[in-house]
């Protein structure tokens, strides 16, 4: 295992958390990676940090956007829990140096890893609320996310994203995942030009046309997610 923690890093990290353990033990574990093979790590408190990161933002989306809509406010929270959220906030609060993991995760990159980061935030998110309540919690999240939530739009460059969340948010039933279907390939083999059809359960297929299938794809996602009144 490879950590550079010592006790002043730990101290230094509880105040950029904005709080002091009273179970220190919490804020270790938070940062124990499954690699490490420790007897114990992380993965539980990610589970609950996930939760009490998907309450409170929910909470504050609804107060920040009172006209917004179901759908519109679950494509918000959507971008804002993803796991590149959570690992922005993991390098601005300085979490990196702190993870335990195995020296082979740490030498191939693991502490620059999307995925360990977002984990970690997550199960210190967790470490926050079980030894100072939501109070704790929500403080670390109101500071961390404040410039998301003051920004919070939907990702316009990635419309089928945005569908694609918006559609596994528990809007519609079963959860389900857009079908996006060719329906044309015309123009010359220099200047193609795709048609495709995007179907969702309960919805009006919408259609797309581009240049490669891709951005058709793209387009078909874009035309629903207008027409739904998730993007203006």
């Amino acid at each position: 295992m490879k950590s550079s923690a010592d006790s002043e890093d730990i101290a230094a990290l509880e105040q950029r958390l904005g709080h002091h353990f009273s179970d220190p033990d919490l804020l270790t574990l938070a940062l124990v990676h499954s690699s490490a093979g420790a007897s114990g790590d992380n993965e539980r408190l990610e589970f609950l940090g996930d939760r009490v990161l998907g309450v409170v933002i929910a909470e504050k989306l609804y107060t920040n956007f009172p006209n917004e809509d179901e759908g519109g406010l679950a494509v918000r929270l959507n971008a804002m829990v993803r796991r590149d959220a959570c690992a922005t906030v993991a390098r601005q609060a300085g979490l990196a140096p702190h993870i335990v993991m195995a020296t082979s995760e740490s030498s191939s990159g693991g502490r620059e890893k999307s995925g360990i980061l977002a984990g970690a935030c997550e199960a210190v998110l967790a470490a926050l609320y079980l030894d100072g309540g939501m109070d704790a919690a929500k403080a670390f999240i109101l500071r961390y996310w404040q410039g998301m939530l003051e920004d919070s739009v939907p990702e316009l460059r990635d419309a089928k994203t945005a569908l694609q969340e918006w559609a596994q948010s528990g809007i519609l039933p079963d959860k389900p995942q857009p079908r996006y279907r060719l329906k044309q390939r015309s123009g010359p083999d220099h200047a193609p030009l795709f048609t495709v059809d995007v179907e969702l359960p309960g919805c009006e297929p919408a259609t797309g046309e581009g240049s490669t299938k891709r951005a058709a794809e793209q387009a078909a996602a874009r035309t629903m997610l207008v027409r739904l009144g998730l993007w203006a």
